[in-house]
């Protein structure tokens, strides 16, 4: 691969933001767009965590600043986008990777609560359109702009609230998709597999019996770490994957397969 084709991987003066960017994949994300050259905004429920990771990566030599957010609110997500710009001139980049999964009680969906079913909706489903809402400006000043929606393996198995709040967010990245592409602002998503970091050994033990079942049907590699959802991350938020946009692409080992 020459110099050239590496070249369009990075992210040299381009502004990201990581909701969820405190947690378990969301500093994993930051790290990897940080070092790729993006100027990376950790937007966290925990204020306090957040800034501690991006402190993290500025002891490291790369530009971060943690922000206290609260994806269910308009005007949480309007304050984001307007501390992101002012910290580093604009956004660019918006990966909407903060969901309720782990938490989320392990019963059948026709007994839960109804007050997780709306909790679920809102963080997984709302939390990323208002995100997106709050950095659209942003991104059209600035000529363009990636939306990169995390949804799940889960969103095609059918069953809980989890899947059906990943479905959902599948169905938003394509109309996203449709109307922002005019403006430059492409919109995908990823959808991984059995991911090895702990909410995931937390929603599904290394020692349960429905593991040895799921794992059963994946062709290639049944699990991997966060790191190796990193390549499709670079290419759908770089220049490299600016002829991609309304697409949902797994990386789960050929555990979800289209025709």
């Amino acid at each position: 691969m020459s110099s050239s084709t590496l070249d369009r991987l990075r992210l040299d003066g381009k502004v990201a933001v990581v909701t969820g960017g405190a947690g378990a994949i969301g500093q994993v994300y930051g790290r990897a767009l940080a070092e790729a050259g993006a100027a990376v905004v950790l937007a966290d429920l925990d204020g306090a965590r957040a800034e501690s990771a991006a402190a993290t990566l500025a002891s490291d030599g790369l530009q971060a600043l943690g922000v206290q957010t609260d994806i269910t609110d308009r005007a949480s997500t309007a304050d984001m986008a307007a501390k992101s710009t002012a910290a580093f001139g604009g956004i660019d980049i918006l990966v909407n990777n903060a969901a309720l999964m782990a938490e989320i009680p392990q019963v059948d969906i026709l007994d839960l609560p109804t007050d997780w079913f709306d909790r679920v909706m809102r963080v997984n489903v709302l939390g990323a359109v208002l995100c997106a809402g709050a950095v659209k400006a942003s991104m059209t000043e600035r000529g363009g702009g990636r939306i990169i929606n995390q949804v799940s393996a889960g969103a095609f198995m059918g069953g809980g609230i989890y899947g059906v709040s990943k479905l959902a967010l599948v169905n938003i990245t394509v109309g996203l998709a449709r109307s922002l592409g005019p403006l430059g602002i492409n919109v995908n998503a990823i959808a991984p597999g059995l991911v090895e970091n702990e909410p995931g050994l937390r929603s599904l033990p290394a020692d349960h019996p429905a593991r040895a079942a799921l794992t059963a049907a994946i062709p290639g590699k049944k699990s991997a770490p966060a790191e190796d959802l990193l390549g499709t991350l670079l290419l759908l938020a770089s220049p490299a994957g600016e002829w991609i946009n309304g697409q949902v692409i797994s990386v789960d080992g050929g555990w979800v397969t289209r025709l």
